[in-house]
């Protein structure tokens, strides 16, 4: 059985706030900005709950509002959960967007104080069948080896000699030689076990 990681990759573009006096949005520009500020509002309180350095170090347990916009939910393993992430801000030179490049910088500052945990999701039946079919291939070498070839192992350096006799090193378990696998009885008796 393969062990199969799967993977998810979310990209997410966040539009800058939208100021309705600068942009002179009207209609459903303006419905749609509205709606852009309040993600932006939502995605900043979990940011801000994920990144309270003080309620952090007490060890107090904080209460992370995800649910309160489709884009916090979409973010969650992303903000606080098991995965990796890169958050890049961009910021504009212009004096005219002073406010703006002030607003975002502290936004990315809280969002740095983030700490992920990703570690690899492996389902543990999968791990636990991979486990399983080593410890019986494992076995089966052994079985041919004491079978046919006496439970005699690879021929073994001086080196390694010294090492076994002075008990620094464990005899090799399921090493079998390759041409003990070739032979015409090892192979039939492996096809008459594996059926």
């Amino acid at each position: 059985v393969d062990v199969t990681a799967v993977s998810r990759f979310t990209f997410v573009d966040l539009a800058g706030s939208e100021r309705m006096k600068k942009t002179g949005a009207e209609g459903e520009r303006a419905k749609e900005g509205i709606k852009i500020n309040e993600g932006l509002l939502a995605l900043g309180n979990v940011i801000n709950a994920l990144a309270d350095e003080d309620r952090l170090a007490r060890g107090e347990k904080i209460h992370v509002p995800y649910r309160q916009s489709k884009l916090t939910r979409l973010l969650q393993d992303a903000l606080g959960g098991n995965s990796q992430t890169l958050f890049m801000a961009c910021v504009s030179p212009s004096d005219t967007n002073a406010s703006e490049t002030l607003s975002t910088l502290q936004y990315a500052h809280r969002a740095r104080n983030i700490k992920n945990a990703p570690t690899r999701n492996v389902d543990a039946s999968s791990a636990e069948m991979q486990r399983l079919r080593t410890l019986t291939n494992l076995l089966k070498f052994e079985l041919i080896k004491e079978k046919f070839d006496g439970g005699s192992t690879l021929e073994a350096t001086d080196s390694e000699v010294e090492r076994k006799d002075s008990g620094m090193i464990a005899q090799d378990i399921g090493v079998v030689s390759k041409e003990l696998l070739q032979r015409e009885d090892v192979v039939a008796y492996i096809n008459q076990i594996d059926e």
